[in-house]
């Protein structure tokens, strides 16, 4: 029975490099982001000077979402590596907050980036509300405020966590109890 146990547990333990395509998934996708950027940035060259300031304005937002995507992509890639699949030991460049981020801080960090892109994709379509009905402008708002409600949420569990989890520098036990 403990064999069978033993190997169960090897191949739960295995499995985690599954994510591993889930990973070179998201790189691939970011390599394509890539190239939608340099040709949204390539027309933004093109009509600068045929471009008014307000659409001046949205194309820039538009290139600084496209920005917060693609940081968003390679924050969840690699710390989904380093928290579930491997350690980036063997790797030259050391980033300060490679190790640091954890899943519950991930979470929070992908909170307030959706935050941040919706935050930014509202400020688009405020200016040009012109071109919404008031309904839809409504929507997008009431969207947008879930957002940042749940970001919020998650800061405040994120917070609770941590002081009751003796591992983060917090207490333990009912009413910070030992």
């Amino acid at each position: 029975m403990r064999s069978l146990e033993s190997f169960i547990e090897r191949v739960i333990l295995a499995s985690r490099w599954v994510l591993v395509v889930f990973n070179l998934g998201l790189a691939a996708a970011l390599v394509l982001y890539a190239f939608a950027f340099i040709y949204k940035f390539a027309k933004l060259v093109g009509s600068v000077t045929t471009l008014d300031d307000g659409d001046m304005i949205l194309a820039m937002l538009g290139l600084i979402d496209a920005a917060l995507v693609a940081s968003l992509l390679v924050m969840v890639m690699i710390s989904s590596y380093e928290n579930y699949v491997s350690r980036l030991d063997n790797v030259d460049v050391q980033l300060s907050w490679l190790g640091k981020l954890d899943s519950g801080s991930l979470k929070i960090k992908v909170a307030s980036s959706i935050v941040a892109i919706s935050s930014i994709h509202l400020l688009q379509i405020f200016l040009n509300a012109n071109q919404y009905d008031n309904m839809k402008i409504m929507w997008y708002t009431i969207m947008h405020m879930a957002f940042v409600v749940s970001a919020l949420l998650l800061g405040v569990l994120d917070r609770i966590t941590a002081k009751s989890d003796p591992a983060k520098g917090g207490k333990s036990g009912a009413y910070g109890q030992p």
